[in-house]
């Protein structure tokens, strides 16, 4: 219609934070993309070895907030807390994209692995989603917010996934358990940050073209395409 108003953004006015930023190539870096694209306010996290890079990376998306974050130190969620209170104020969604696990916990036989390890693996991956979900909650407006996060289908046995597969199975319960607990504050874990998503919480929502649908390898066209 001539004269209409532009719609508005759909992220327009929400401010959220990725976590796990280091190259342009990754998931996160995606999300932080679009997410500014769709005009949000992104605020980044990154460990500190990675922080040269994770700045890099918020310049080519015009950000100027990137916290330093280790899941997995002492009260490190408080820092990024105080951080974000002191510079933007609040969240309305946060993405977990926090994922580690050592070399020989990702192949070989699952047996005679490192312990200590194993628990660095868990409290990076799995147990660092909670931390997350806590910096949501404590920065969170009274109409709630949205939380997501990245997971690896742990319903099989991988080959070169091993421990991490379990990793993320834990991850995948978690997720149903910060539903439940959050859920009644008007935190749910959601396919998007957006208001379009409010009815979807606890779920494991598949990106892979239908993949995981699929009872066979997908077969190939005389083009070598991937039949649909």
């Amino acid at each position: 219609m001539p004269g209409h108003a532009i719609d508005t953004p759909l992220l327009h006015g929400r401010t959220i934070l990725v976590t796990g930023v280091v190259t342009t190539g990754s998931i996160a870096y995606g999300v932080a993309s679009r997410a500014v694209e769709m005009g949000a306010e992104v605020v980044l996290t990154g460990l500190e070895r990675d922080l040269e890079q994770a700045l890099a990376a918020a310049v080519t998306l015009g950000i100027d907030t990137v916290i330093p974050y280790d899941a997995t130190g002492p009260d490190a969620g408080e820092a990024v807390v105080a951080a974000i209170g002191s510079r933007v104020g609040h969240l309305d969604a946060a993405l977990h994209a926090i994922a580690f696990a050592p070399r020989a916990a990702l192949s070989g036989d699952m047996i005679g692995v490192d312990p200590v390890g194993l628990e660095k693996a868990f409290r990076t991956s799995t147990v660092s989603y909670a931390e997350t979900a806590r910096i949501l909650q404590r920065l969170a407006p009274a109409s709630g917010g949205s939380l997501v996060g990245l997971d690896f289908d742990a319903a099989g046995a991988w080959s070169v996934y091993n421990w991490m597969g379990v990793c993320k199975a834990g991850l995948e319960s978690l997720n149903r358990y910060l539903a439940r607990d959050l859920g009644r504050v008007g935190i749910p874990v959601c396919f998007l940050f957006s208001d379009l998503s409010r009815a979807v919480t606890g779920e494991i929502l598949h990106v892979d073209g239908g993949y995981h649908a699929m009872a066979a390898p997908l077969r190939r066209t005389t083009t070598g395409e991937p039949a649909r």
